[in-house]
């Protein structure tokens, strides 16, 4: 059967940058793109007018919106509809009675962070402020739901259509803060701590510390042996993203970089799974720390390190993804909010970053994250219960459209803290009756 082909009065990057992502999600071969009537019209395959007229009725219809062959960012005027029981917005006719390109487009390149915005606390874009929170979508992979329905349309004009059949994936990440809590800290800073605690009425919390320092019990932060059990029961390999800051900071606490158990632990990971850099905070202000923590993580796992993830979710486009193609990254996974959970760029699939500012795709893959413990105890005060329905409901969407399911979760969340009691049994709970089986049917 022909390839899909479409027609476009113009040409732009825009354009192509989204044909192409749609083509990928959908079919094997990628979609065409033409300028000439007469080809299209002469087309023996199934074809997409993407225009401002209709030739016939044996084409599939899509009416532009201007946004794709714009040159400048600028404020749109959006006003979202129902659709199909979800949201969609740039309303034109055709056989879609929006434009799924622009729409699209304007979701995965995050078009709205490019315009004047208030930040949060950390400077970050707040989630509050976004389309998909206003609009009450934020909850849902618009984008793939929208390809639902696109596939849906053209079937009804090209019945003989076939389609791509994507499997679902869940992707385990730990982003690795400080590996230790007490632990190779020295006995003058665990005695301060202890003090610490006492003082504020934490009186487990220095019972424990004084047990680890005493080697009587298991640092509360150290449950990487754990976690390797689980992940070998259910047959997964994570990824790990390591915090290798040099010197602490206020939002840099890892262990040092000096001792021999942290670089045993990175080299450890490096060997047996998949691991990246966790930029800290500060090279986020001195931008030749990135490409020093990088080449610091690759001396010691002896691997090439092309994955990352932003410490604290520091994401400010276009500057870190500029930066972190600048170093060598190919794949980055911070596309997601640092203050909630949910589809930042309403997507459970990965994508090519495309630089707005520049008008111009890139080689960098975002691979977007829909769940983050830290958000669900920090930010939205959930408890272990909550928090484990919540991140059903996700697991359940992301599987139902076959994308891919990114989790994050810290190894402090999930270690033996006083502070962080149920989450490890929730987690596990995750792991053994919905992880195992997923990873059972699709490897079985």
């Amino acid at each position: 059967m022909p390839a899909m082909l479409l027609y476009t009065q113009k040409e732009s990057a825009r354009l192509s940058y989204i044909v192409d992502f749609i083509g990928r999600e959908l079919f094997a071969s990628p979609i065409s793109i033409t300028t000439d009537a007469d080809k299209f019209k002469k087309h023996q395959g199934p074809r997409i007018n993407y225009s401002e007229r209709d030739f016939s009725e044996s084409e599939f219809y899509i009416k532009c919106h201007p946004l794709l062959f714009e040159f400048d960012i600028r404020k749109q005027d959006i006003e979202c509809f129902e659709l199909n029981f979800h949201k969609a917005f740039f309303a034109t006719s055709g056989d879609l009675p929006f434009d799924i390109f622009a729409a699209s487009f304007y979701l995965l390149t995050r078009y709205e962070e490019y315009l004047p915005h208030p930040k949060d606390g950390y400077g970050r874009f707040d989630s509050s402020h976004s389309l998909a929170f206003k609009e009450d979508f934020l909850h849902e992979p618009l984008v793939n739901l929208w390809l639902e329905d696109l596939k849906k349309a053209l079937l009804r004009k090209f019945p003989e259509l076939l389609f791509r059949q994507p499997a679902f994936t869940c992707l385990l990440t730990y982003d690795i803060d400080m590996a230790y809590a007490y632990r190779y800290k020295g006995l003058l800073v665990n005695s301060a701590g202890i003090l610490r605690s006492l003082l504020k009425g934490k009186v487990k919390e220095a019972g424990q510390r004084w047990r680890v320092i005493r080697k009587k019990e298991r640092d509360p932060y150290d449950c990487f042996e754990w976690l390797d059990a689980l992940h070998l029961y259910c047959r997964v390999k994570p990824y790990y993203f390591f915090l290798v800051a040099k010197k602490k900071g206020m939002y840099d606490k890892n262990n040092s970089t000096n001792i021999k158990p942290f670089k045993d632990l990175i080299e450890y990971y490096a060997h047996m799974y998949k691991t990246g850099l966790h930029p800290s905070w500060q090279s986020g202000d001195d931008h030749s720390l990135l490409k020093e923590e990088k080449e610091w993580l690759e001396v010691v796992s002896s691997e090439d390190v092309t994955i990352s993830r932003q410490h604290y979710i520091r994401l400010s486009l276009p500057e870190t993804y500029r930066r972190l193609l600048k170093v060598g990254i190919e794949k980055d996974f911070s596309m997601g909010y640092g203050d909630r959970n949910g589809f930042r760029a309403s997507v459970c699939s990965s994508y090519l970053w495309y630089d707005l500012e520049k008008e111009s795709p890139t080689s960098l893959w975002i691979y977007p994250f829909c769940f983050m413990d830290a958000n669900s105890y920090f930010e939205q005060k959930l408890t272990p219960g909550a928090a484990y329905n919540e991140l059903m409901r996700y697991y359940s969407i992301v599987k139902k459209h076959r994308g891919i399911f990114i989790s994050i979760w810290h190894n402090n969340i999930l270690g033996t803290h006083p502070g962080f009691a149920g989450w490890r049994q929730m987690y596990e709970l995750f792991m053994k009756e919905t992880v195992y089986w997923d990873a059972y049917n699709d490897h079985g």
